[in-house]
């Protein structure tokens, strides 16, 4: 589809201006679609929507450069990160393994979890591998994939919470945090023990984990972390009082962007500030991050119910009638929960050699009870979500910048 003159004009303009105008380019960029945006607009605070967008420009040798902007940018603004986390927990599960590799501990060792405290679950076996066992590298997949809650559990047990949080602060990650397993109803003193865990290669023992466990809690400076006026609770009995989301985990915008940027762009960063992550480390995720569910043979999915662009929400939202562009691939971790849609994006046009970081939460409860499943994904924030993927990537269209070498990113499905 071609852009109007029009608009294009006004994108320049409007690209001309955020030279001078980094906190205002986002919203005159929006409110050059009101059809789009204005809805939203209207009430952004209601709505919760954060956003961040990264420009990349190539120099000499492909070295990239990088501009960002951003609308109602707030760390402190809580929101609840859901499966967004899952990211970090990918990156240092691999370091983890990668500090452990004297031992003979590998990303295909076959993981034995066990139990050791309430609420505790054991894992012997996976039948979505090709193998039928556990291993980091078959949760990675399942994760990057599909998202996949369990695949994220047995990873925060391996890393352990305290080393989880150690890592965010080591590279930065200021405004944010891990507590919890998901989707489990994980809290409290159940959260800060970890299971112990066995590795083999074949029959032989090469690492054995004991159960962890971490005292701290991890405060940050966060407001909004009571919301709505109601919640069910676990037997669907309406409590007339807002919703408490304290001491769950925490991932902020700005930490969700940079820690993309610095997956993606490792060589733009100084030694010391990269993740400690192997070449095939970098393609396992690059892979998995940009694969479609249907391209997987294990693990296996439905394309009913995980279809191509299921996870691509930056772009596609959740519309399953929508084919995937051949030129694109969208390396991403998207999360929803709680009425809230995020998405943190690296988006690349091998045929146009578009190539943008783009980060973006969005929320819709109009009843204000939490907990009911009734949030207005379909209808506010998946569209939203498409929307705004789509106008970045048409001003990226329009936008003077010599064509980049991306076929680092251009990988074997």
């Amino acid at each position: 589809m071609r852009t109007p003159l029009l608009i294009v004009l006004l994108l320049n303009s409007i690209f001309t201006m955020a030279q001078k105008t980094d906190t205002t380019f986002l919203k005159k960029l929006m409110e050059s679609r009101p059809e789009l945006f204005s809805s939203v607009l209207n009430h952004p605070d209601k709505n919760q929507v954060q956003i961040l967008y990264t420009q990349i420009t190539r120099a000499a040798k492909n070295k990239p450069s990088f501009k960002s902007y951003s609308f109602n940018l707030n760390p402190h603004h809580y929101f609840y990160p859901a499966s967004t986390v899952k990211l970090a927990a990918v990156i240092f599960a691999l370091e983890k393994v990668n500090r452990l590799k004297s031992t003979g501990l590998t990303v295909n060792s076959k993981m034995i979890t066990d139990s050791a405290f309430r609420g505790q679950t054991k894992v012997t076996k996976d039948t979505t591998a090709k193998n039928g066992y556990p291993t980091i590298e078959h949760y990675i997949k399942k994760i990057l994939l599909t998202s996949d809650n369990d695949a994220f559990n047995r990873l925060f047990e391996f890393i352990g919470r305290a080393e989880i949080n150690q890592k965010l602060r080591k590279y930065g990650f200021n405004d944010s945090r891990i507590l919890n397993r998901l989707a489990i109803g994980d809290a409290g003193e159940s959260s800060k023990h970890t299971n112990p865990i066995q590795f083999y290669h074949q029959d032989q023992l090469v690492y054995d984990q004991k159960a962890q466990f971490d005292p701290l809690e991890y405060e940050l400076n966060l407001t909004n972390l009571t919301m709505g006026k109601g919640y069910l609770d676990s037997a669907d009995r309406l409590v007339n009082k807002p919703f408490s989301l304290a001491n769950k985990n925490a991932f902020a915008i700005n930490d969700q962007h940079h820690l993309m940027q610095k997956l993606m762009f490792p060589e733009a960063f100084p030694a010391k500030e990269r993740f400690n992550l192997t070449s095939a480390d970098y393609h396992l995720i690059y892979t998995y991050m940009s694969k479609y569910p249907t391209e997987s043979d294990y693990p296996k999915y439905n394309a009913d119910e995980f279809w191509p662009t299921y996870a691509k929400m930056l772009y596609y939202g959740r519309e399953k009638s929508i084919a995937p562009d051949p030129n694109i691939r969208i390396f991403n971790k998207y999360g929803d929960s709680y009425g809230y849609i995020i998405d943190n994006a690296y988006l690349v046009d091998f045929k146009t050699g578009i190539e943008y970081l783009l980060t973006a939460v969005i929320q819709s409860n109009e009843d204000g009870i939490f907990n009911d499943n009734k949030y207005e994904y379909d209808t506010v924030c998946f569209p939203f979500m498409k929307n705004l993927g789509r106008t970045i990537y048409e001003f990226e269209k329009n936008r003077n910048k010599p064509k980049p070498d991306l076929s680092k990113f251009k990988l074997d499905y």
